[in-house]
């Protein structure tokens, strides 16, 4: 399998795991069912297949994020197409197979297999021989998807229904829609029904060509967002104009449901899409009370929940309940209804509440911040630099800022001059000073910085130069 290219979909935001999955820190750059972030256990469990570096579809937000954790799971670096817009999987994926080809070269014409990269699989070598299995009939030109095989009458999913006589990769009979309660169970009951998993195999040329056939104005929009794309280094900018007039459309209902050439292998590899708390409590340990524990948790005569953690949070005679602490939010919920979070998310987002897309913590290609207390005219932050990263050249018009280094090496520039301090020592910077900061040293530098003025949002910010091509 010398020509299998690994496609990795990251655009989600995963507002169902609001708190700790956030807009600007979706769930699948979160260790959530691991060590590994979700994103790259998704790297993983594909990379002894791979003989060609990642393509990742992501947000231009998440750029960053998406090539340090690579980097950090030992990926080769990746191409990774930013998306100026979300327009769902079919054009996401046309893209990736545009870049797939012109990676490949003269003639190339590499296996796609385009993986979410949110999901938890447990029987990684199930998934592999399932890849394996597959391979075949997807060099031949058929479109393949993998289905689950159903352990319950699950209403979350839709489902794929497949002849229930067949053996290994098998013809598509339908793709059906999210089914009610006794539907699901008579999908049960009957046999050769699977849940979809939203993992496909197939030829860039036969997606590309099988889109062109059914949905020409989707492939049309991603080959002009792909031809205009801006190229800086590895990361493929779509063009905004073009890809923004492209239809939005899953790649489920603009061509495997409407192709004769769709096949489905069912496998059994320990798949959940983690799509809610509830979920997550499927697929994380427990105790002998079947309450699974992230973090500092104590829990007394308490059954069949969910806590995750960052101080001591203490469960007391609840069963069944969903428990979430972060810096600066608290989810409890009932675990049968943990679907109505994303209501949460969108009533913060009527009230342009900050803790619907940021965390506490935010985190930059040069760093993070911390905003660790804010009042009226004053925030407190703690800012750490990574080595050899630097902030922009910028200024602020109502706001000046103060440094104290904590440890590590600071780098200032502020108008004319360019000095450093060490730990202990400190700055001002005015209002109107052009200004940066860096860490030209081998270990994080920490300081706190203390802002003061009439308006301390994070737009006040005129940039003059940028390491990283943000304006």
């Amino acid at each position: 399998m010398t020509d299998l290219q690994p496609v990795l979909l990251s655009g989600g935001s995963g507002t169902r795991l609001w708190p700790l999955s956030r807009e600007a820190y979706p769930k699948q750059f979160l260790p959530l069912a691991g060590e590994e972030t979700m994103l790259q256990a998704t790297w993983s469990r594909v990379a002894p297949l791979a003989h060609a570096r990642p393509i990742v579809v992501a947000g231009e937000d998440h750029r960053f994020l998406v090539a340090e954790q690579l980097r950090q799971a030992g990926a080769p670096a990746p191409a990774i197409v930013l998306e100026p817009a979300g327009r769902n999987t079919a054009p996401a994926i046309a893209a990736a197979a545009l870049q797939a080809q012109q990676e490949a070269g003269a003639g190339g014409d590499p296996l796609l297999l385009v993986l979410p990269s949110d999901h938890v699989v447990r029987d990684v070598e199930a998934f592999r021989r399932a890849v394996l299995a597959a391979t075949p009939a997807a060099a031949a030109g058929a479109l393949v998807t993998f289905g689950i095989v159903p352990t319950a009458p699950e209403t979350g999913f839709g489902y794929i229904q497949a002849d229930p006589g067949a053996a290994g990769v098998r013809k598509v009979l339908r793709f059906v829609e999210k089914p009610d309660a006794a539907t699901a169970q008579r999908y049960l009951d009957a046999g050769g029904y699977y849940w979809n998993s939203g993992m496909f195999l197939f030829r860039a040329s036969r997606y590309l060509a099988e889109l062109g056939r059914f949905r020409p104005d989707i492939l049309e929009g991603a080959r002009a967002a792909f031809a205009a794309a801006r190229r800086d280094g590895d990361f493929i900018r779509l063009d905004a104009a073009a890809f923004e007039a492209t239809p939005a459309e899953s790649i489920d209902y603009a061509v495997m449901e409407r192709t004769d050439t769709a096949m489905v292998l069912p496998v059994d590899i320990g798949w959940n899409d983690v799509g809610s708390w509830s979920a997550l409590w499927d697929v994380a340990e427990r105790d002998a009370d079947g309450n699974a524990r992230h973090g500092d948790v104590v829990a007394v005569d308490s059954r069949n929940s969910y806590a995750y953690a960052r101080r001591l949070v203490a469960l007391v005679g609840v069963d069944d309940i969903v428990v979430v602490e972060t810096d600066d939010a608290v989810l409890v919920a009932r675990k049968d209804k943990v679907q109505q979070v994303k209501d949460v998310v969108a009533m913060l987002k009527a009230g342009q509440r900050s803790q619907a897309a940021l965390h506490r913590e935010v985190h930059r290609p040069w760093g993070s911040y911390d905003s660790v207390d804010a009042g009226e005219r004053f925030q407190v932050k703690r800012i750490k630099v990574k080595p050899g990263a630097s902030l922009s050249l910028q200024s602020h018009t109502r706001r000046a800022e103060h440094w104290i280094v904590v440890s590590g090496i600071a780098r200032v520039t502020r108008g004319d001059d360019v000095f450093e301090l060490h730990a202990n020592q400190s700055t001002y910077i005015p209002i109107g000073a052009k200004h940066r900061l860096e860490n030209p040293g081998a270990d994080v530098l920490e300081l706190i910085e203390v802002q003061s003025g009439d308006y301390l949002g994070e737009d006040d910010i005129v940039r003059y130069e940028d390491a990283y091509g943000r304006s």
